[in-house]
This record gives structure tokens, C-alpha cells and sequence, in this order.
């Protein structure tokens, strides 16, 4: 029997993005703006299916093709046909729903595998009238994903690195020891390996990898001496431009069109030099976009897009792509400004010594937006971009919170509110939202935004006394690799602890006296149970993490418990349904003293080993902590199996679509899979056919390194 974590239950929750009043407010100039910065997202977004596993893409088009011969109302009589029930079918619609939603079948907050919860797909494919049209075309297509589709082999469960799992940035035959040398081959040549992805082969006895850029055009430029064939110690590398050509071709046409449309020389700067670095593979050439961006400075249309964050690359430094755009909601930017000119006092604060903080405060810009377009395998609460450290450094950055999305996403019944005391629940639904507020502000702005790299100067002198610094081309991501996601989200996560004990911050946020000790318990209570909830993110075959801000919330139940003096509780015991539970608890009256204590302490250890590049030393402060065993007072790996055993699934979010008729206009649909499902059938209405048989181009060549199809079978569908 398949256990019931790599199903999306039918009930699973489904929300729409309500974007409608924003975009009414809108300018026409600033609709068409927003209408084609989102079409760039949308084509980019399907790149993400090319990244995720080898299978994702086949599957996308193969469900592509039957909801666009039938909506889902229609596809239901197929259903009663091929012998479906009602949940069955349903269970149909949500997988489908959940593919479009991750952008491939590996949840994105997670990255397990989730496969369909019925055993009749092939049966309703057959009986569907996009197989009567093009039987010979849905049988290749569907002859290329059944197996992968329901497979559960332990590599496939979830993605991961060589025999840790599956990854669509590297070929199947790589392994940790690949990715380490091309980083180390990337860092010679000074190349970024955010746009990238890695394939290795051998040729008469001698390794040959080939890095490939994601970039619209293909072949070599003079001016850029990196690509081409490289000796490198005992192996050769190729550095190849033209990864998802065509889709960045569409990114870039359709990001030249919002050119038109621009406020202000800032955005149309922005956009030429993100043109050039989907044309060229340039990074740099994003670097200098995102300075344009960050000069930007509070624009009524929001946006930003490119090969963002580096979380499901098992090495941790390619990115994914990632596009949004969305409109600011003026009410919540105003308090997000307050906390930006109070930063300067705040950080000051934070428990690291004053060299270790930047010598100067870049006042970002902070802004509360409602979400029109987030392309990708997932939405965030809010960002903190761009995450090029030299440019966060010294030139600034900025800081979104996604209204809309905290608005549904966080929303939370009684009666599955797991692993609480009873008279803890009534309190956390009323301060979730406020709580998780404050913390999201203080994460990205105040965590994310503080902290110094002692970096190498140009001229090979330092102007401080360490033992260790970044040299050269080494950043955060390369540096620290597999564990600098995490590392950074839970630093980050412990500043929002450490400084939400601020009546200043409180105030900013609007809460006083009693109020304000709420929001403080709430924060602070939700983080604790957040810990527990993330041994669900933990696989123990492989001992490894599969979410870094879950496994950074472990991390932080650790230290709490581990502060001792009855300021964490964690008791297992048995719920009222029989089956095993357990309960956290959280003694308010020692927040502000043993806990305080605990996250400074904790924090400022975070810190020193991040500036200096101490990779040993942060890595087994880190990964000490991370550890899941059975040993010492609590029992993680019994905790995990209770809370697999109570989990609940994460929401999915419904999209908008916009289109031009006559004057641009917008789209919504109803909060449900078939919703969602609509939503995609009508976002590529001019070309889907051509979209879909290069994304099946695009993952032959991946398919045939990773499970050996032969490529005559990958390419049925279009030669």
C-alpha cells in the first residue's frame, strides 16, 4: 500500500488570489505593462517543469492536451466511462491541479514525489476525446510518462543528488563529487552557476561535462572568452549557451514589448539588460538589471524575474526561474516604510559585534503587493531580492510581502490545528495573521538584509583581523553550497524572533500593551510548532532535508528546547482518535529572558561563521542541530512518523490570466482544481501546440540520460 504522503488528498485546500480591485486601479499604460511582464513569467514559468524531474513535462502536456479538448466538466462523462468515480475523478482533478501548481510532480515546499490516487488514469487518457483525435500522438506521450508517473523507487521519492534522489539540473550519472568539481571548474573561469545545468559524459576513459546556459541564442560571442572547450585538471568542460532557447526567446520577446509600457528610464534600462541576459546567458548582465530594478524605487507595478533561488538545486547554486508582478497595496507599504526608517536604529540591536554589520544601511525599498502573476513551483509570503551578495552588500535590495497570498494562505480552522494545547488554538487563530506579519517584515528586511561577508579587497589587503574570508569569485551559495539556503532562511528566522521582542517594531506594526504580548507568544509559539511540523520535510533513509525553511525551523525548535528552564515543552502522548500524538507547549514568562538569551547567543554564532566563511565551523554548528535521531530526550524520528501520520496538505493558489482585447483585461477564476486547471489551459491560447511539442524537445535529451529511453521513443512526438 503507497503511503498516504505522496497522494494530494482530495479535500486539499484551493484558493484564488483575489487581484481584482488592485488591477482595476491601474492605469491602461500600467495594465499593459503588468499584462506582458506577466506573459515573460508565464512562458519562463514552464521552466521549471524542465527542472524539476525528467517526467514533468511529459505529463504537463499529456494533461495540456486532454483538458484543452474538454474542460473538466466535459472530461467527467469520459470519466464515468473508463470506470471512475466521483473520487476518483476528483482525485484526477487535484493531481492535475497540483502539477500546474508546483510546476511539476514534486511538491515545491517539500520536494517529495506525488503521484496520482487512482489506479484508472490510462483508462480515462483512452476514453478522453483528445485520445480519439490523436490516438498514435497520446499513446507516444503517454508511453513516455506512465512509468515515471506512479513510480516510488527510493531515488524517485524525492529529489536529491546521485542515489539521494532526483535532479533535472544535473544529468543522472552525476553525483555530489560532479557538482563540487564544476563548481570549483565555474569559480576558474569566474562563471555564476545560477543559469545553468550540468550533463557529464566520458570519452575514451576521460570525464566531459557540458554546463549549459539557459539563453534564447546559441553559439559563441567574442566578447566572452568562457565558452567553448576547457581542459580542466583531468577532465574536459563545454560551456554551451542555448538551454530553453525557445522558451527564453518568448521571455524576451514579450519583455521588449513591456518596454513600451515602462514608467521611467530605471524600467526600461531593467529590461534591456534582462533581454541581454536571456539572449546571451549572462548573469552579469542580470546583475546589472537588478541594480536598475533596485533603483526603481516604489513603482505602482512590481516585478522581477530570472533564475532566482537556489533551494532545489541539491548543491545549492542554480537557481530556479521564477517571475512575478504585482501591485502595491498602499495601506501595509506605509508600516513596511516605518520599519525601513527605523532600520538604522534596529540593527544596531542584533546580537553580532558591530564589525560584523555593514558599515553603511542601503534603505530598501519595502512594500506590501497584491500578487497578479507568480510564475514557478510555488508563492512565497514575501522576498527578499535580489540574491547577488555583492550587490546586496553595497548597492542595496528590496523587500515584498504578498498581501493577498498571506491573506488565504494563513487562514487556519480549530479543529486541524495539530500538536497544540486546546487553550493555545483559540489564541493562535487570532494572532497568526498579525504575528506572521511582523515576522515576514523582520525576516526579509531586518534578517535578510543585515550582516557583512568580509570579502578579499582587489588589492589583496584586509582591513580586519580573521582567519577566514571569501576570496576571489566564492560567494554565500558557492561557499557554503548545500547548506546555505537553510542556513541563511534560519538566520534570518531568528532575527524575527530576536527583535519581534521590540515594543518599537510592535508599535510600527500597530500593536500596544496586551496586544502586543499576544503577537509576541503567537510568533514565537507558531516557530516552536513549526519546528515540530518540519521532521514531515525530513527523509531518514537518506538522513537528509528537503525544505530549508523548515529544516531552519527545526533547527530552531532545537536550540529553544535545548535552552532549557521549562521554556519549550514537547510531550508525546496519545489523541482522542486512539492514534499516537503529541503537544507542544511554550511558557510565556520567559520569552523576553531564557529564550531571548538563547536565540542571541545562537544568532550571533550564525552570524560570525557566515561572515567569515568559516564553513567548518558553521556547517557543524548546523548540521548538529539539523540532526533527527532517536537518542537524548526526545525522539525525533518516532515525532516524525506522528507527524506524517497528522499532516496536512499545503494550499494551492489560483492565478489570474490577462489578455489584450481592445484594452487589457483581466481574468479570474473560481478557487477549486478545476479552476486552477482552467487557469492553464487558457494562459498560451496563441501557441500551445508549439509551446508544448518544444517542451517535449527540451526533455528528450534529459529523459534519455536519466532513465536511458531511447530517443526515437522521446521524440514520437515530433519527428
Amino acid at each position: 500500500m503507497v503511503d498516504s504522503q505522496y497522494y494530494l488528498p482530495n479535500d486539499i485546500g484551493i484558493s484564488a488570489l483575489d487581484c481584482r480591485e488592485a488591477f482595476r486601479l491601474l492605469s491602461p499604460k500600467e495594465q499593459m505593462y503588468a499584462h506582458y511582464l506577466s506573459r515573460a513569467s508565464w512562458y519562463g514559468g514552464l521552466i521549471v517543469l524542465i527542472q524539476t524531474s525528467p517526467e514533468s513535462a511529459n505529463i504537463y502536456v499529456l494533461l495540456q492536451k486532454m483538458f484543452r479538448a474538454q474542460a473538466p466538466p466535459q472530461l467527467e462523462a469520459a470519466a464515468t466511462a473508463a470506470g471512475l468515480s466521483a473520487e476518483e475523478y476528483q482525485a484526477f482533478l487535484v493531481y492535475a491541479a497540483g502539477l500546474y501548481a508546483n510546476m511539476g510532480n514534486y511538491k515545491s515546499f517539500g520536494d517529495t514525489k506525488f503521484i496520482p490516487n487512482l489506479p484508472k488514469f490510462k483508462a480515462l487518457v483512452w476514453e478522453s476525446l483528445a485520445f480519439k483525435q490523436s490516438p498514435g500522438d497520446m499513446e507516444a506521450l503517454w508511453g513516455c510518462c506512465c512509468e515515471s508517473l506512479y513510480s516510488l523507487e527510493d531515488k524517485q521519492k524525492q529529489l536529491g543528488l546521485g542515489e539521494k534522489g532526483i535532479s533535472a539540473y544535473f544529468s543522472g550519472n552525476c553525483c555530489l563529487e560532479d557538482a563540487e568539481f564544476a563548481q570549483k571548474f565555474l569559480d576558474s573561469k569566474n562563471l555564476s552557476a545560477y543559469n545553468t545545468r550540468l550533463f557529464k559524459t566520458e570519452v575514451d576513459g576521460k570525464r566531459c561535462y557540458e554546463v549549459r546556459l539557459a539563453s534564447a541564442k546559441k553559439g559563441e560571442y567574442p566578447d566572452e572568452v568562457c565558452f567553448g572547450k576547457h581542459e580542466f585538471e583531468d577532465a574536459v568542460f563545454f560551456v554551451k549557451r542555448g538551454d530553453y532557447a525557445f522558451l527564453m526567446e518568448k521571455v524576451c520577446q514579450n519583455l521588449e514589448k513591456a518596454k513600451d509600457y515602462a514608467a521611467n528610464d530605471n524600467q526600461k534600462r531593467m529590461l534591456e539588460e534582462y533581454i541581454h541576459s536571456f539572449a546571451c546567458g549572462s548573469v552579469e548582465a542580470h546583475k546589472e538589471g537588478s541594480r536598475y530594478w533596485i533603483k526603481d524605487k516604489g513603482p505602482i507595478v512590481e516585478s522581477y524575474i530570472g533564475f532566482i533561488e537556489s533551494y532545489r538545486d541539491p548543491f545549492g547554486s542554480r537557481g530556479e526561474f521564477e517571475g512575478f508582478v504585482a501591485v502595491v497595496n498602499k495601506a501595509m507599504s506605509a508600516r513596511f516604510a516605518q520599519l525601513v526608517n527605523s532600520a538604522e536604529v534596529l540593527l544596531p540591536e542584533l546580537p553580532w559585534p558591530p564589525a560584523f554589520e555593514k558599515d553603511r544601511f542601503l534603505k530598501p525599498d519595502f512594500t506590501s503587493l497584491d500578487v497578479l502573476t507568480f510564475a514557478g513551483s510555488g508563492i512565497p509570503a514575501g522576498i527578499n531580492i535580489p540574491n547577488y551578495d555583492d550587490i546586496r552588500q553595497t548597492e542595496g535590495f528590496k523587500n515584498v510581502s504578498l498581501g493577498n497570498v498571506l491573506a488565504v494562505a494563513y487562514a487556519t480552522q480549530k479543529d486541524k490545528l495539530t500538536f497544540l494545547e486546546e487553550s493555545d488554538k483559540d489564541l493562535y487563530i487570532k494572532w497568526k495573521g498579525p504575528s506572521f506579519e511582523v515576522q515576514v517584515g523582520l525576516h526579509e528586511l531586518l534578517g535578510h538584509g543585515s550582516g557583512k561577508l568580509f570579502v578579499q579587497s582587489q588589492n589583496g589587503h584586509f582591513e580586519f583581523q580573521i582567519s577566514s574570508w571569501y576570496k576571489g569569485s566564492e560567494t554565500w551559495d558557492s561557499k557554503f553550497s548545500t547548506i546555505a539556503s537553510s542556513y541563511e532562511e534560519c538566520r534570518a528566522e531568528c532575527v524575527g524572533l530576536y527583535l519581534c521582542l521590540n515594543k518599537q517594531v510592535l508599535s510600527i506594526f500597530g500593536h500596544e500593551g496586551e496586544d502586543a504580548e499576544e503577537v509576541v507568544y503567537v510568533n514565537w509559539l507558531t516557530m516552536v510548532r513549526a519546528g515540530l511540523l518540519g521532521l514531515e520535510f525530513y527523509t531518514s533513509e537518506s538522513k537528509s532535508w528537503r525544505q530549508a525553511h523548515m529544516q531552519a525551523r527545526f533547527v530552531i525548535l532545537r536550540v529553544l528546547l535545548e535552552a532549557g528552564e521549562g521554556l519549550v515543552g514537547l510531550k508525546e502522548c496519545t489523541g482522542a482518535d486512539g492514534r499516537p500524538d503529541a503537544v507542544i507547549t511554550l511558557d510565556r514568562s520567559k520569552i523576553h529572558t531564557v529564550g531571548k538569551s538563547a536565540i542571541q547567543r545562537f544568532l550571533c554564532r550564525l552570524q560570525v561563521h557566515k561572515s567569515t566563511a568559516d564553513v567548518e565551523g558553521g556547517r557543524a554548528l548546523y548540521e548538529g542541530y539539523s540532526a533527527v535521531t532517536a537518542d537524548g530526550t526526545h525522539n525525533f524520528l518516532r515525532l516524525r512518523e506522528t507527524v506524517l501520520l497528522r499532516k496536512e496538505a499545503r494550499k494551492m493558489f489560483v492565478q489570474a490570466n490577462t489578455y489584450i482585447k481592445g484594452s487589457c483585461l483581466l481574468v479570474e477564476y473560481e478557487g477549486s482544481a478545476a479552476g486552477l486547471i482552467q487557469s492553464f489551459v487558457e494562459r498560451f491560447p496563441d501557441d500551445a501546440e508549439k509551446v508544448e511539442a518544444q517542451l517535449l524537445e527540451m526533455t528528450c535529451v534529459l529523459l534519455s540520460f536519466t532513465f536511458k529511453i531511447p530517443k526515437h521513443l522521446c521524440n514520437a512526438f515530433f519527428i
